[in-house]
């Protein structure tokens, strides 16, 4: 690269050590005087002994060389730092696409473009605006300090030489929230208006949205037209319209639903709330409301994503990060990333936004993500960032946006507790319009909602956040106290309530509890009824050794448990009379002092107030009901179960579990009561029994429709796609399900006859790691890439953004990643799923079996697995794709899963190669891929 413009102090240091690139059966290592190796995997782990070479993802390249992660030169490390905020696919070719370089096409290749991506980053230092330099010095010398190994190179770009700077210049320098901007306040808005958007408009307003060249769809403008329904005012009061739209891939929905949303918000002035299930929706749907304004600056005014606060990078947490890097100086490298990527970001959004997911799997989760407020600590006002809080400011817009974007947990949250989520100081955000995409997960998201959960895991992080961190050093976490006295310094009825609820807490688990349950000697009551309950769970498991979870009922409880169940009920209220006391006295503060109290404080008190509710008394009631219920009956809406959660054979958590049968009851009861008008949308929201009214009806239940006053308006809009041409399915007959060298070879023979483009799903962790294992390397020896869920050291997001930008890739996940794969084009072209996705026969899904019919709810959830899978496969008008069940005992009552006129072919697996070679062949072929 030319050194045109760069200052007279800039130096290119590229360190001078091996680069590796790992492939399934071999490594490529170029080393520091231009020669290539290729080793056998073994071979290379043995000689890299001792090395810090140049690499690229190292978790992944730890992975496939089989050893512990190493010190190395992680070129995306590099990339995090000079690009910020900025995409980039973790993978050579990634690397190479961002920064404008040839793809590689081998792993020759690779290791030399490895350097080329370095000498390019490092160029581009110099060239950086002086302010970002000037915090970026900083940042670098306290990474160097911290040992990073690229800090020389680094600063040997911006022409830093000599010894380091003082630590204050140096510690001052990641202070990174001293610059961001402060947010302003604004008037609160008026309530909107209640004017209804004409079905016309809604097709007017479409049209708008898809420009004059767009392609006729009128199942798009017949879907925005129906949605357009529940825009209209309510007549009465705990009766919102509800729309259920099912529209087929193809159709375009969200510029659908946008289309009349859009409408009634500028009419009425107000907000609609536009809900998904995945991240991977919120992203396109950003993407689609440009449409709506083109103007950035526009846009960023009147739509919001908006997120849970656990999603967003806490500044004070950051702060008391880099404070204690005298001690921990080795954390300077993922919080000097951290410091960088703080000053670009968009909107501060660490799950779904601008922070590269990759990120984490490098440097740590704690340094990380472990800075957002996953733990509601959050002391809002008194906070010195809370003017440049990134939730802050999110909230604050979205309480003045038009279109809010948001995710079904949100929602619910937000619905469940009259519009204020996060402790409450955000104030109501209640809209009266809803959008659910997705909606097909309703039930799944309700179900999580309105869930109670007495275990170890849980109730331990109640007496965290009530007592603060009890173990000096290891932890940061503000308790009760500190969030509280401060404001309620000079009331003595508040503070000696506020110490007998933090007595009280000592009743919940602490820490190291659950090496004492392993142990047989727990601490307190809580204790003591965790490992009773554990106990039952493995005195009456089938198979106590599995490496997963265990449950059992609570019927016929072991010796003791009830004994300890009415000690723990007991504790409960000893904690629950102080916190509601703290609660009353707050409330009294507030009413007494309303003239005399500041803006701030009462916010304050208001926010600890609705916490303390949310947080410890609303949980505590569900648990001493679960506990109640143990003496008497389980209520009839209820299903109560014991469970030991494990991973890989090790226990992680133990305790007493709560579900709804129907959780959709209660996300009915929330709807009613706040909301004027809802859409559910989503490609599958029908069954697919061929009786119109068994599946509508099945729509219904799924979503809380059913159990609204007034039945919800139906429509339904068929995909344009064809189908019967453009789509396969067969079903193998031939291959022993049971036999993993059967199933390995049929995914191998299948990927080959592909091309590539495939996705693997599996109804086990353990089946996809043994067939990963047995064809990663035939598949590479014929230039197809595999990625794998749960071995390749990579989230599953990142998985899916790599397998979409590589054509001939295949991808092997578990069955719940078929909602989280959006592939458009070649890149999936290619389903397999090892064996029929039936329901898992737990204790939650007996009890829902029995109430919803049978053997027909298995049908049912099985058919919308099956429909959501094959949904992947045919994304626009030119796809093709191929979908493949091996397990022969697929019965013929499934296959309205399928769209109609798609036949369902039972055939041996040398003709399912042969249909796939055939008749993917010319598509491939025809796409210059492969």
């Amino acid at each position: 690269m030319s050194s045109a413009g760069l200052p007279p102090s800039f130096q290119l240091l590229i360190p001078a050590v091996p680069v590796v690139v790992t492939g399934a059966r071999q490594a490529v290592i170029l080393t520091p005087d231009g020669e290539l190796e290729t080793l056998p995997l073994p071979e290379a782990a043995r000689r890299l002994r001792g090395e810090r070479p140049m690499v690229c993802h190292l978790p992944n390249v730890a992975a496939r060389l089989k050893v512990p992660p190493f010190m190395a030169y992680d070129v995306l490390e590099l990339f995090a730092f000079v690009r910020p905020a900025r995409f980039c696919l973790p993978t050579v070719g990634g690397l190479a696409a961002a920064c404008g370089l040839d793809a590689p096409v081998s792993p020759e290749d690779c290791a030399q473009t490895l350097v080329q991506v370095v000498r390019r980053l490092l160029h581009e230092l110099p060239q950086e605006a002086r302010w970002s330099q000037a915090k970026g010095r900083g940042v670098a010398w306290a990474m160097t300090r911290g040992g990073w190994p690229w800090g020389p190179s680094v600063l040997a770009a911006w022409g830093e030489q000599g010894e380091m700077p003082h630590s204050h210049r140096v510690l001052s320098g990641m202070r990174v929230w001293e610059h961001l901007p402060e947010f302003s306040e604004h008037a609160p808005e008026s309530p909107p208006g209640t004017a209804p958007v004409d079905p016309a408009e809604a097709r007017t307003r479409l049209g708008q949205l898809l420009g004059t060249a767009a392609e006729d769809r009128p199942q798009q403008a017949d879907f925005a037209s129906a949605c357009s329904a529940a825009f209209a005012p309510r007549h009465v009061e705990g009766e919102p319209h509800v729309v259920l739209a099912e529209a087929g891939t193809g159709v375009g929905k969200t510029l659908g639903y946008i289309a009349p949303a859009s409408v009634w918000a500028e009419k009425n002035e107000g907000a609609v709330w536009i809900s998904t299930y995945t991240r991977n929706l919120q992203r396109q749907l950003d993407a689609e409301l440009s449409r709506l304004h083109p103007d950035p600056v526009e846009k960023a005014r009147k739509v919001v994503v908006r997120k849970g606060r656990e999603n967003y990078l806490c500044l004070l947490n950051l702060e008391e990060s880099i404070n204690r890097l005298s001690h921990t100086p080795a954390l300077a490298i993922p919080l000097g990333l951290m410091a960088r990527w703080a000053l670009a970001t968009r909107d501060g959004d660490m799950v779904g936004g601008d922070f590269p997911g990759w990120l984490s799997d490098l440097v740590g989760r704690g340094p990380t993500i472990g800075l957002t407020d996953r733990r509601g600590e959050c002391v809002f006002a008194a906070c010195p960032h809370y003017t440049r809080c990134f939730i802050e400011r999110s909230v604050r817009k979205a309480r003045r946006a038009r279109i809010v974007v948001a995710n079904h947990a949100l929602v619910m949250l937000v619905l469940a507790h009259g519009g204020t989520v996060g402790g409450g100081e955000e104030g109501p955000q209640i809209a009266t319009r809803y959008v659910f995409d997705e909606g097909h997960h309703l039930f799944d998201a309700a179900d999580s909602a309105f869930s109670a959960h007495l275990t170890g895991q849980e109730a331990a992080e109640l007496r965290r956040w009530l007592l603060g961190s009890e173990e000096t050093g290891r932890s940061r976490a503000r308790g009760l106290k500190r969030r509280a006295e401060e404001v309620l310094a000079d009331n003595v009825d508040a503070l000696d309530a506020l110490d007998a609820a933090l007595a009280a807490a000592r009743c919940l688990p602490g820490p190291g509890w659950l090496n004492r349950l392993t142990e047989g000697a727990p601490n307190g009551p809580t204790e003591r009824f965790l490992l009773l309950a554990r106990q039952q769970v493995y005195a009456r498991s089938k198979d106590a050794g599995t490496p997963y979870s265990l449950e059992t009922e609570t019927a016929h409880p072991v010796p003791g448990l009830l004994e300890t169940a009415a000690e723990l009920e007991h504790a409960f209220d000893g904690l629950l009379a102080p916190v509601r006391e703290l609660i009353r006295v707050i409330g009294k503060v507030l009413d007494d002092a309303a003239g005399e109290t500041d803006g701030p404080t009462r916010l304050r008190l208001d926010s600890l107030s609705r916490s303390l509710d949310r947080r410890a008394v609303q949980p505590l009631l569900a648990w001493r009901s679960m506990l109640e219920a143990l003496q008497q009956e389980t209520p009839e809406q209820y299903v109560d179960w014991f469970a030991v959660d494990r991973i890989e054979g090790r226990d992680i958590d133990t305790g007493m579990h709560r579900h709804w049968i129907d959780p959709t009851k209660p996300l009915a009861g929330v709807m009613a009561d706040s909301t004027h008008g809802v859409v559910v949308a989503s490609a599958t929201l029908r069954d697919g029994t061929g009786d119109p009214e068994t599946d509508w009806k099945a729509a219904e239940g799924r979503t809380g429709a059913a159990h609204l006053p007034v039945p919800a308006l139906r429509a339904a809009m068929a995909s344009p796609f064809d189908y019967p041409a453009q789509t396969k399915v067969l079903v193998v007959t031939d291959v022993r399900k049971d036999d993993l060298d059967q199933v390995a070879a049929a995914y191998r023979e299948l990927f080959l006859a592909a091309g590539g483009g495939g996705l693997g799903l599996f109804t086990a962790i353990s089946r996809l790691r043994a067939v990963r294992d047995r064809i990663a390397a035939p598949l590479e020896d014929r230039g197809i890439p595999l990625y794998a869920q749960h071995v390749d050291g990579m989230d599953s997001a990142t998985l899916v953004d790599i397998f979409r930008a590589d054509h001939d890739g295949c991808l092997l996940g578990t069955d719940a990643m078929r909602d989280g794969v959006d592939v458009p084009g070649h890149s999936l072209r290619l389903l397999v799923f090892d064996r029929v996705p039936w329901p898992r026969p737990d204790i939650l899904h007996r009890a829902r079996r029995e109430a919803f019919n049978g053997r027909a709810y298995d049908d049912m959830l099985t058919r919308l697995r099956l429909k959501q899978a094959f949904g992947r496969l045919v994304r626009r008008a030119g796809d093709h794709g191929v979908f493949v069940m091996l397990d022969p005992m697929m019965p013929t009552r499934l296959h309205g899963a399928f769209p109609p006129g798609v036949a369902v072919q039972r055939v041996g697996l040398a003709t399912a190669v042969a249909e796939v070679r055939s008749f993917l062949g010319d598509y491939v072929r025809g796409s210059g891929v492969g």
